[in-house]
């Protein structure tokens, strides 16, 4: 019989929750660890759609990547998500940061998504590091992102280098664009401010926007899989 605990410890040993930044909120976040599941699911995040279909289908758990509880809740509202998972006795587990940078994680899925090889951190950052099969110029390598990704419409940079090394970061990882282009000739994430992308432009380099949720999501329900197979029950 799994409980929550069983799937909270999964997690946890592929990617720990101890590793999360200061500023996140990951965890066990609703619920008690030592509930029962036979029925889980997954999102990004725990709308209230998401949390409606939890208590639809009778689900006992549902595993996020976007914390449900970030700041602090000041009113607990009749028809919210987390007044439906209380409401229902679902349990919440968020894997934030701790996923971003794990092994196996958002960046490293990102990468397998984009076929990268020889994918490799880059310390002290969210990005990981991976290569083409054979290089490219910018904006075929903006158009194969955007059908890999299926993404409805991308910004990027038109610089005039060819790509072949790609830094990864999904979701908001602009910050990072200067360590990226230390070490590859474009910078895929997720959300790129105005003057980032300015910037970027101004210096040659190559950097796609390609959205938060379009690099995250699938990105994020690759852990699915893995879990399915450590709890066939």
């Amino acid at each position: 019989m799994t409980t929550v605990k069983d799937i909270y410890n999964y997690i946890d040993n592929a990617a720990p929750f101890a590793t999360q930044v200061e500023w996140d909120n990951a965890g066990l976040l609703v619920g008690s660890a030592d509930d029962t599941v036979t029925k889980a699911v997954m999102a990004l995040d725990v709308t209230k759609g998401v949390a409606s279909l939890a208590a639809e289908i009778g689900a006992e758990l549902i595993i996020s990547h976007h914390p449900i509880i970030f700041n602090p809740v000041k009113r607990l509202q009749k028809g919210s998500a987390l007044y439906t998972c209380a409401q229902n006795g679902i349990s919440v587990i968020s894997a934030h940061t701790n996923f971003d940078r794990a092994p196996q994680g958002i960046n490293t899925n990102l990468c397998a998504r984009l076929s990268l090889k020889n994918v490799r951190p880059v310390e002290d950052t969210f990005i990981v590091i991976g290569e083409l099969e054979q290089e490219m110029n910018t904006r075929d390598f903006a158009r194969f992102v955007g059908e890999t990704l299926e993404v409805s419409g991308l910004r990027y940079t038109d610089s005039s280098k060819r790509i072949k090394t790609v830094a990864v970061g999904g979701g908001a990882c602009d910050e990072y664009l200067p360590q990226a282009m230390q070490l590859a000739d474009c910078f895929v994430t997720g959300e790129v401010k105005y003057h980032i992308m300015l910037e970027a432009a101004e210096k040659d380099y190559c950097i796609i926007s390609a959205g938060h949720y379009e690099t995250e999501s699938e990105s994020f329900l690759m852990l699915r899989d893995q879990i399915s197979k450590a709890f066939p029950d």
